[in-house]
């Protein structure tokens, strides 16, 4: 099993580009034409498209917690890790899902 990610808004570019260059299938936000979208049209997106969502937003949990459907949240705080521990982190969860 592969994983793919899509990055909403608050994700720094230079994640998709660090998950980029390891071979990891990844949109974001701009790439999906969903600059200003509600959490709930990014959801529907990743669904979709079979991504899980890398977020810093709490009310994606919320969502979760009231039964959205989804491929998988992946959640930090922001500025809680620096742009290569996420990278690092992406690609572990990658390699563990291979």
């Amino acid at each position: 099993m592969t994983v793919r990610y899509h990055l909403d808004e608050h994700i720094d570019p230079a994640v998709a580009a660090g998950v980029r260059g390891r071979g990891i299938d990844v949109t974001t936000t701009s790439d999906a034409g969903l600059l200003g979208a509600d959490d709930e049209e990014h959801l529907r997106f990743a669904v979709v498209a079979e991504r899980a969502i890398l977020t810093h937003d709490e009310d994606f949990l919320v969502l979760h917690s009231r039964a959205w459907p989804h491929y998988g949240i992946v959640f930090c705080h922001q500025e809680s890790r620096t742009i290569g521990q996420i990278v690092q982190s992406l690609v572990l969860i990658d390699a563990c899902l291979q």
